[in-house]
């Protein structure tokens, strides 16, 4: 497994739980109030407002929490927040997206900065390395969704272009403008999905070794423990023998 999701797994197992948890659905929330704020607070009229609700259920966050969030869109002391992103290099030369929904972007930009210079990466201009990526859907489920050929077909006749499958998780990926439509099919086939949203996949990938590995993961992991940013892509590659070397 690449980029983001790999990193993931890893931090899952090396514990601080309720940190993370805590952390998570205040992205959650955050994308909820975003995504009711741009569009209309009603899920079914909002296709982005039913996947961020979709990926908070899907994590368990409770009921009330998420109407909360679709609340303070309507409210009139509510945050004007942003969505930047930002490129760079980390160890061992391996690109990176940051994705942010920030209402101060200055103090975003610092913290970002920051957490590459102080692990082993450099931030970059925008464009730097979004070429290497490309913009597509991505649609996650369990692997208790069901085995690999299950889920590849599903996918197929709803549409998807792509299909990875691990012992964790499924990665279901789409053209960008068919992510909610694909989201939609599936969800009548599968249930809901753990999460559903535009992504970048890289067109290629970096094996990295041990030594940057643990570096990256730092970085990685300091820049999602940060409020302001919403997730992280990047396009490496760690080994199995390296996983557990890390592990």
């Amino acid at each position: 497994m690449a980029g983001h999701s790999k990193f993931k797994n890893i931090m899952h197992r090396k514990g601080a739980q309720d940190k993370k948890r805590s952390s998570m659905f205040s992205k959650l929330s955050r994308e909820i109030t975003v995504a009711a704020k741009m569009g209309l607070p009603d899920p079914d009229m909002n296709p982005r407002l039913r996947l961020a609700i979709n990926a908070a259920k899907a994590q368990s966050m409770p009921k009330d929490n998420i109407q909360r969030a679709i609340d303070k869109a309507s409210g009139g002391d509510m945050e004007n927040y942003e969505e930047v992103r930002y490129e760079g290099y980390g160890p061992g030369g391996v690109a990176i997206i940051v994705e942010a929904l920030t209402d101060n972007r200055n103090r975003t930009a610092t913290n970002v900065r920051t957490a590459f210079s102080k692990n082993g990466g450099n931030l970059g201009a925008s464009g730097a390395v979004s070429h290497g990526f490309d913009r597509m859907g991505q649609i996650t489920y369990p692997a208790s969704a069901g085995d690999a050929d299950a889920i590849f077909e599903a996918a197929l006749e709803a549409g998807a272009e792509d299909v990875s499958s691990n012992e964790d998780e499924h990665e279901i990926w789409t053209a960008m403008d068919a992510l909610h439509e694909v989201a939609k099919a599936l969800e009548a086939k599968l249930g809901p999905a753990e999460g559903a949203k535009l992504a970048w996949k890289p067109q290629t990938t970096v094996e990295v070794d041990e030594g940057s590995a643990a570096t990256l993961m730092k970085l990685v992991d300091t820049l999602e423990d940060d409020d302001d940013v919403q997730t992280v892509w990047g396009n490496y590659e760690v080994s199995d023998a390296v996983m557990e070397k890390l592990g």
